[in-house]
């Protein structure tokens, strides 16, 4: 077997660096985050919390006809900085990071194959797996990075607003810091989960084809049609294995007393759909004739 290495004799090891680095984790990592779209995904996610701050300081705030007690989710959201990360939270799992998901892993092979960059870093002697590989762990990272980054940031935005409360349900109950961090750090954790279906659709369209909106806009438009069929009763029980099903059983977590039974049938629900795209998208790849 003839040795990569010996047909360039006189080519210097900075420059096989070069050949390799491309598709390397940290090449992929860094064309993720410098990318104008990454950057307005996490500018959007940051600008959240404030608008709705500002959004509060302009309405009025209601009160119940008895004791003045708010029952009001946005109500509920200005007594403190638990109730206002969850609220945010609660805002945007079903949609915003649902886009995130979508945009990181969908985004990430038909941008190459748009720029036609695609076939020149598959010339490394690598497997196309690796490369795979690579944009799928970053694009997953970054979703992940977004999930923590959202109640972190809120509940820093929400202490600054309006105080460090601790959470108070809407019917007086509270749950001390000690209870509640852990139990936030739980439902995002399960949100992380449930977003990886989402995830693996994107990834899996993102194969298929080379232009980027149409495997982020399938994976959004795949989750919003599986969305209005889980609420058809007639589906029972097919529905319950459903991605979107289960998406705020995280909301278990948070209750006095927890009940985690519905996040456990949920976060393997959503194992089951992901690693079924994943492995699609693999196949798709490794068979497919790179064109871009």
């Amino acid at each position: 077997m003839t040795d990569r290495t010996q047909a360039l004799p006189a080519t210097p090891n900075h420059e096989l660096t070069q050949v390799r680095d491309p598709l390397s984790w940290r090449a992929e990592l860094g064309r993720q985050w410098g990318r104008r779209r990454t950057a307005w995904a996490f500018g959007l996610l940051l600008a959240l919390p404030l608008v709705l701050v500002a959004s509060f300081a302009f309405g009025e705030r209601s009160t119940s006809s008895r004791g003045g007690t708010t029952t009001r989710i946005f109500d509920l959201a200005q007594s403190g900085a638990a109730n206002f990360s969850l609220v945010l939270v609660f805002l945007a799992s079903e949609l915003l990071l649902v886009l995130l998901a979508a945009l990181f892993c969908g985004d990430a092979v038909p941008s190459e194959a748009s720029w036609a960059s695609l076939r020149y870093l598959l010339i490394a002697p690598v497997q196309r797996a690796r490369l795979l590989t690579s944009k799928l762990a970053i694009g997953v990272a970054s979703t992940l990075i977004a999930t923590v980054l959202l109640p972190a940031w809120g509940l820093l935005v929400g202490g600054l607003a309006y105080g460090w409360d601790p959470l108070t349900n809407p019917i007086g109950e509270n749950l001390t810091w000690g209870q509640f961090l852990p139990r936030l750090a739980l439902a995002m954790g399960y949100i992380f989960v449930t977003l990886l279906p989402i995830a693996g659709i994107a990834f899996w369209l993102g194969t298929r084809s080379d232009a980027p909106l149409a495997a982020v806009g399938g994976a959004v438009l795949f989750n919003i049609l599986l969305n209005i069929l889980d609420q058809l009763d007639a589906l029972d029980p097919y529905r319950n294995a459903f991605p979107g099903h289960y998406s705020r059983a995280w909301m278990d977590a948070l209750a006095v007393s927890p009940d985690y039974t519905d996040m456990l049938h949920g976060a393997l629900w959503a194992l089951v759909w992901a690693v079924a795209f994943t492995m699609l998208a693999y196949r798709r790849f490794r068979r497919s004739d790179i064109l871009s």
